[in-house]
């Protein structure tokens, strides 16, 4: 992750990811966005690569970017915030993959551009502990066997409480990213 000012500093073996501070959420450098980013690391060492891959709460974009940067493959972001989708797109474009970024204004998983690419097989989502529960049901609905979905935005104090509502959902945690106090568990639909 990095501005503008550093683009010239970013190491050649290194995924960059050019975001600005500006009106959205997200720079990449909180321990939230962190550990969903470790985590898509942790999912690019793996023989099997997603292929249908949704962001919900994109805010910046850096999510999303990340995900079509790493594996090549299109990737649908959402957010109730239009000024966010706009910026989302616009940092698509600046980090070229403005092509496999589709941003959507929208509330959950209801937007017909959602509904189109559903089932994902990985799904990512770095808002708040009670977003993150009420999402449990639908996300849950919409993936493949053996999907992975990323939750972040919670507490390590939190945690528990926002596994329980997608274990109620046949998800099981794989592995977990603790990162500055914050919880980014890592889980597996073990049916769907």
């Amino acid at each position: 992750m990095h501005g503008a000012h550093d683009r010239a500093r970013v190491p050649s073996h290194c995924v960059g990811i050019e975001i600005e501070a500006a009106t959205a959420f997200g720079t990449g450098h909180h321990g939230t966005t962190r550990g969903c980013l470790l985590a898509l690391d942790a999912l690019a060492r793996r023989p099997q690569r997603p292929r249908r891959i949704l962001d919900i709460g994109t805010g910046t974009g850096v999510l999303a970017i990340a995900a079509a940067k790493i594996f090549h493959m299109p990737v649908i972001a959402v957010d109730i915030d239009a000024r966010s989708v706009a910026v989302a797109r616009d940092n698509a474009r600046l980090n070229g993959v403005g092509s496999l970024v589709n941003v959507v204004h929208a509330s959950g998983l209801r937007a017909p551009d959602v509904i189109k690419r559903a089932p994902f097989d990985l799904v990512l989502a770095n808002i708040l502990l009670r977003p993150l529960q009420r999402l449990a049901a639908p996300v849950a609905r919409q993936l493949v066997p053996n999907a992975r979905v990323v939750i972040s935005g919670v507490l390590a104090a939190q945690a528990n409480a926002a596994l329980a509502a997608y274990r109620s959902q046949g998800l099981m945690l794989e592995r977990s990213f603790v990162l500055d106090g914050w919880t980014t568990p890592m889980m597996v639909a073990l049916s769907a």
